[in-house]
């Protein structure tokens, strides 16, 4: 992944000389196995962790004439140690210590991933919670609907956020998983308490069953939860980036001293950060297509998954951090103006009640066509009058008059009947005023 979307934390877990060292460790904890099962002494293992060296250039020179990383990786290891060092890789194929390696760096990139949820899921927290009960318009289609509140609008982001976060827990369990059984997997030339030994000591689980390699339903299933991520991300940036618009301008993104928006207009404050979430998910999605192609392989494995995943799984882990990150700053900086929120809830004119009235009707008897009717025709009225409001309209239908006093006809235009159900919604979420954390 380029610099420009990659934070350090994440980064260097997928930094190469981070990567080697970790195959380097899956080495040694396997020679500390064949040392428990007798296959050389404690002086031995001694003599080879005392001599092997680690060496970046050394091991790409090897590769150039190889054109085999491990085996260009365990030669650059060896070179200055005895006799010993036979012992090094012993019963392992390539990917006993490539995939148990891989699942060590996904595990460490999983943490990092719920840290981030579990910071993006309080910056959205803090929103819910001081704007439970800030009225605005909600919108279907794009036209106004009913009043809602932009607290809900975030519990509803809280929920899916949440759902979001157990999801990576599942994958990361799934993914949190090494292999050290042989060229096909079944132990013909290592024992299992090898794998199970270098497993317990890198925090892993031994797979069930594998071939050569752990299956990759597993790795899919983990990009598949970082592209969840990035798509809800994506839905939450594009939803406060129509909200920003002139028009509208219910929220604003955050914008610094010095910030610029257009090369040719001074005035524009664009929604640059939404936007870049909008993009960089598209990424994510992109990559999972990959990760389901990566499944199928031949028999108990080919290589064509090995070149695409060198790719995805770093640049999802990378790309998943920040968005999440960038997302936390979005919400942290992000402007809100109530005051627009009501302004644009009440330009409809009142016609957000058309529901109560309809309803009100049906109580008093009418059959549901013959109400909507009445409303129905007071309501486009409303649309086509813009110097008239719903209730005006409504004041003056004699049919309605029939049914309501022009009492209960302004009794119906409460808005606060909208929000008597918002602590409902906020305990289903678990969303607790008293914990603003």
């Amino acid at each position: 992944m380029i610099e420009r979307y990659s934070r350090h934390q994440m980064s260097k877990i997928w930094d190469e000389e981070h990567r080697v060292q970790v195959w380097l460790k899956v080495e040694m904890l396997a020679l500390e196995a064949w040392v428990k099962l007798g296959l050389l002494t404690k002086d031995e293992y001694k003599k080879i962790t005392d001599q092997v060296t680690l060496s970046l250039d050394r091991m790409k020179a090897i590769e150039s004439i190889t054109r085999h990383d491990v085996i260009a990786f365990l030669s650059s290891l060896t070179e200055k140690c005895g006799l010993e060092s036979r012992f090094i890789h012993f019963g392992m194929t390539s990917s006993d210590m490539l995939d148990t390696a891989q699942a060590f760096l996904m595990k460490e990139a999983a943490d990092l991933l719920l840290e981030d949820c579990r910071k993006a899921l309080q910056s959205i927290k803090q929103k819910a919670i001081k704007y439970r009960s800030t009225l605005m318009v909600g919108r279907t289609h794009g036209i106004h609907a009913e009043p809602t509140t932009f607290g809900l609008k975030m519990a509803m982001w809280y929920a899916e956020m949440r759902r979001n976060y157990h999801r990576l827990i599942e994958a990361r369990e799934n993914i949190r998983v090494g292999k050290i059984s042989g060229a096909v997997g079944n132990y013909a030339n290592i024992p299992p308490l090898v794998e199970q030994y270098v497993c317990e000591k890198l925090g892993l689980k031994p797979a069930e069953v594998s071939t050569q390699i752990i299956q990759r339903d597993r790795y899919a299933e983990f990009v598949w939860a970082m592209a969840m991520i990035g798509t809800s991300l994506e839905k939450f940036a594009l939803e406060l980036r129509s909200l920003q618009r002139t028009e509208i301008r219910e929220v604003e993104e955050g914008f610094s001293s010095g910030q610029k928006g257009s090369s040719a207009m001074p005035h524009k404050k664009n929604p640059i950060t939404g936007e870049q979430i909008c993009g960089l998910s598209r990424v994510l999605r992109g990559n999972l297509v990959v990760a389901m192609e990566n499944i199928p392989l031949w028999h108990e494995r080919d290589i064509s998954h090995s070149s695409a995943e060198r790719i995805i799984i770093p640049d999802c882990c990378i790309l998943c951090d920040y968005l999440l990150i960038t997302f936390c700053r979005l919400m942290d900086n992000l402007r809100i103006f109530p005051e627009n929120m009501q302004k644009n809830l009440e330009s409809n004119r009142g016609l957000v009640f058309s529901e109560r009235i309809l309803l009100e009707l049906i109580k008093r008897g009418l059959s549901r066509e013959d109400a909507y009717k009445i409303v129905q025709s007071s309501a486009l009225t409303t649309w086509e009058d813009p110097n008239t409001s719903f209730q005006d309209v409504l004041l003056q239908d004699d049919e309605l008059k029939k049914y309501l006093s022009k009492e209960e006809i302004k009794k119906l235009f409460d808005y606060q009947h909208f929000l008597h159900s918002v602590d409902y919604i906020f305990e289903n979420t678990g969303l607790n005023e008293e914990d603003q954390g």
